[in-house]
């Protein structure tokens, strides 16, 4: 009984994810493409350092490529001690918000699925 409740919770997590990740895909195709269509760019690109709390190769592996998959960032490299992900990002409008904000979705319901 009790592997069938917790096989629910990881289908639902899962599922929670899914969701998530569809939606961050399609804000962000929408934002990158209006600063293509439109005249004035809006584009504030940097890199960023995003503390990870991701342990496993897999999941490290898991929350780049989702990160890389999202239009309008690129993981470009994990420090030699995995503790940190650097993020090339096209719009940093507010820094600390931006790596709350991928810390506590990306990385957070990676981690759900995952672990």
């Amino acid at each position: 009984m009790r592997s069938v409740l917790n096989l629910l919770i990881k289908v639902y997590k899962s599922l929670a994810f899914f969701i998530f990740y569809l939606r961050e895909i399609i804000l962000s195709n929408l934002r990158v493409a209006f600063d293509v269509v439109t005249p004035r760019h809006r584009m504030r690109p940097g890199v960023v350092a995003i503390p990870l709390d991701a342990e496993t190769d897999l999941e490290i592996s898991a929350f780049a490529n989702l990160i890389t998959m999202t239009p309008g960032t690129l993981s470009l490299d994990v420090s030699s001690d995995r503790r940190v992900l650097y993020i090339h990002v096209m719009y940093i409008d507010d820094l600390e918000q931006l790596q709350k904000d991928i810390k506590d979705g990306f990385e957070k319901k990676i981690l759900e699925v995952f672990r």
